[in-house]
């Protein structure tokens, strides 16, 4: 069986190789991505594998919106470490959605999953899943996101509230939290904690290295290749691009 890896954590990617591998089965990784553009770009230049393992939080968005570009006619099994994306994950050719951290034993029971499906499986149409029972399970609260960070200012500790955020960044492992009067403070959060702790709809994941506010996103224009790039205030270090993948569900992001 050839599978497609689709994960963003370089140790989430080892972890999932070492458990197939101990399944027991005849499994080849043909490959391995860690976000929407690069998968993109592998399915349109390889053939479909017969099984794809997809992280839903990838560094420059959800997923989903691979299924957006590109027909995916093979068996997919979700994997991440929330539990909110469960809905959408089944509305679309899913075998199963696995929560990390994967336990050897519910991946042997996906893997099983799918060979019991194997015989009926029409990649023209979803799998019937049983969508009330998931929407009774994982839907039942409202999410509260954070109101303020806290961060190092040399020896003080310092709390910022959300309304004073501007936009984040990662340089070099650390992350700096920038403020609408310019200040600039280092959180111990990566920008991958810290897009699930922030209200979609007012925080939007740039590219891997920005995350801004809505009142931070100044002139957009278009670039090279179909990537916008994004003049940001306060100003940034550097030029802000948002990929081609992404660059019309930013646009639905500012058009709320």
């Amino acid at each position: 069986m050839k599978v497609l890896i689709v994960e963003d954590e370089p140790f989430a990617q080892q972890e999932l190789k070492r458990l197939l591998s101990g399944t027991g089965r005849d499994i080849s990784i043909t490959g391995c991505t860690d976000s929407i553009e690069d998968t993109l770009e592998w399915l349109r230049n390889n053939n479909l594998p017969d099984l794809i393992f997809l992280d839903i939080q990838l560094s420059d968005g959800l997923s989903f919106e691979i299924f957006k570009q590109e027909k995916i006619l093979c068996p997919v099994i979700f994997t991440t470490a929330y539990d909110e994306y469960s809905i959408q994950a089944f509305k679309v050719n899913s075998i199963d959605y696995l929560l990390k951290p994967i336990k050897p034993e519910e991946l042997k029971a996906a893997l099983d999953k799918l060979d019991a499906v194997r015989k009926s499986y029409n990649p023209e149409n979803p799998l019937p899943f049983d969508l009330a029972r998931l929407e009774q399970l994982l839907s039942p609260a409202s999410k509260e996101y954070k109101s303020r960070f806290i961060a190092r200012l040399g020896d003080q500790i310092k709390h910022i509230g959300i309304e004073d955020v501007a936009w984040f960044y990662a340089e070099d492992n650390v992350v700096f939290l920038i403020t609408k009067s310019n200040n600039r403070f280092i959180i111990d959060y990566t920008l991958d904690q810290a897009i699930r702790l922030l209200d979609p709809g007012r925080f939007f994941r740039l590219n891997r290295s920005f995350i801004a506010q809505i009142d931070s996103i100044g002139k957009v224009s278009r670039y090279f290749n179909g990537r916008l790039v994004i003049e940001m205030k306060p100003a940034a270090p550097e030029p802000v691009y948002i990929s081609r993948a992404r660059a019309q569900e930013f646009i639905s992001w500012l058009d709320r």
